[in-house]
């Protein structure tokens, strides 16, 4: 038996038509989300690796927090 690695890595998206600003995302993946002055999320581009356990629970965590569901996971597969 093998062990199976993670690979690849993830993004979060944001829908801007269902999103209120209301900042829940922030608050729960402030790694991975950070706001502008209306509330309003920026989401940083560059891929997390899905190894990075924290960060994808945090991911989840503001996915399900979202009031609007305005927010989804996006996996990105590597690059060969």
């Amino acid at each position: 038996m093998g062990v199976r690695r993670k690979v690849g890595g993830f993004v979060l998206k944001v829908n801007p038509i269902l999103c209120d600003g209301f900042g829940h995302c922030h608050e729960l993946a402030p790694e991975l989300v950070k706001i502008d002055e209306w509330g309003y999320p920026i989401i940083l581009g560059t891929p997390t690796p899905l190894a990075d356990g924290a960060a994808l629970e945090s991911a989840r965590y503001a996915v399900r927090g979202c009031p609007r569901q305005a927010l989804t996971i996006a996996r990105v597969d590597e690059q060969s």
